[in-house]
């Protein structure tokens, strides 16, 4: 819910409820009793919430869980939190259908796969492959 967004962003920013409240114009106590859930804040502050916390006004309102998780923070504008997959003993996962949707992702794509020491990532080849051959052009480039 909204009340607890609230709470794990300003939390993950290293806010004070006072920070905030003046980032919107709105008292401390006005900010407390939005994240108890006594209070709502109207669209406009919504608004001005999302904005101060990198988010949508969607993913501002709405509660993610994921299994074995809990509640998932909401994800920064322009990125996506699907939740959590199990690998099999061959290595192979299941992308989750909101993720395969939203990026049209279907059978038979070739994915390239990313990591670093933290996880991995995968990125449509195709998508990999456009943005590659812009670096390859842009470095054969020869300075006058």
């Amino acid at each position: 819910m909204l009340k607890d967004n609230l709470v794990i962003l300003r939390n993950i920013h290293g806010f004070a409820q006072e920070e905030i409240a003046n980032k919107i114009n709105i008292s401390r106590q006005a900010y407390a009793k939005w994240e108890s859930g006594a209070t709502i804040p109207d669209i406009e502050k919504c608004m001005l919430l999302a904005s101060v916390y990198g988010v949508t006004i969607d993913s501002l309102v709405k509660t993610e869980k994921a299994e074995g998780i809990g509640m998932i923070p909401p994800a920064p504008e322009g990125k996506n939190i699907w939740g959590s997959v199990t690998m099999n003993d061959r290595g192979q996962v299941v992308i989750p259908k909101g993720a395969r949707d939203k990026l049209g992702l279907e059978g038979g794509v070739r994915l390239i796969v990313f990591s670093d020491e933290e996880g991995i990532a995968m990125l449509p080849a195709e998508t990999f492959e456009e943005k590659m051959k812009k670096v390859m052009e842009y470095a054969s480039v020869k300075p006058e």
